[in-house]
């Protein structure tokens, strides 16, 4: 199977965990996207779910989906998210946030009783950090918000540039709530709870893309198949 075909497969997989009457989370990204289709194809099928999406662009396919809608604020409680990931530790800690939809991710991921990731096994790392880390930030005060970031990544460890993110048009990047985004290159995260907690101080930071506790299983994709790992 190639990438496309192994996120598909470990999307898949995620639908069968999805039961009638749930209230669901539905992720941001490429192998997300995988997953509301298939839920797609169910509802039309019978499956009766509501469900809440991370992004506008995963609002979009959910619609075109036929897959009934709700928000946070109608329903604060969800039953199960399932999402992607940019990298995956063996304890299921991840980083998110590549397709720059992290604060509201992490938001739904909170508000449900069960959180899966999905992904190919490419993104099964020894340790966090390889990936840039995803940092998102209010507009206003920048720079006294980058000084404030790298002088936490300082006391922690060894850091990288902090680049801020441009889209494809070649100007800033702006999330779905109007922030900003700063990729920390880290190239590893020796302490990922302690790097989460100092981030999370700052006032200028809306939201970072270290999920710690929240992923309860993983499904991974590869060439071999699906395997199913539980956090410890």
């Amino acid at each position: 199977m190639n990438a496309d075909a192994q996120k598909r497969a470990a999307a898949a997989r995620a639908v069968e965990f999805v039961r009638t009457g749930m209230r669901l989370g539905l992720g941001t990204g490429s192998t997300a996207k995988h997953f509301v289709e298939l839920v797609g194809e169910r509802v039309r099928a019978g499956l009766k779910v509501v469900a809440v999406p991370t992004s506008q662009a995963t609002r979009a396919d959910a619609e075109r989906c036929g897959i009934p809608l709700t928000t946070l604020d109608a329903t604060p409680e969800l039953d199960l998210t399932v999402d992607g990931a940019d990298e995956i530790a063996p304890d299921l800690s991840l980083i998110k946030g590549g397709g720059g939809a992290l604060l509201r991710e992490k938001i739904v991921a909170a508000a449900s009783a069960r959180m899966i990731v999905i992904a190919d096994r490419s993104k099964w790392v020894p340790q966090l950090g390889r990936f840039p880390l995803p940092i998102e930030v209010a507009p206003f005060g920048l720079g006294a918000t980058r000084r404030a970031i790298e002088k936490a990544v300082a006391a922690i460890q060894q850091s990288g540039p902090l680049t801020l993110r441009q889209g494809q048009d070649g100007h800033v990047f702006v999330t779905d709530g109007g922030h900003w985004i700063i990729d920390a290159a880290l190239g590893k995260i020796d302490d990922p709870a302690a790097m989460a907690h100092a981030l999370s101080d700052i006032p200028g930071v809306m939201g970072h893309g270290l999920f710690i506790g929240l992923a309860q299983t993983a499904i991974l994709a590869g060439a071999d198949g699906v395997s199913i790992v539980e956090r410890p």
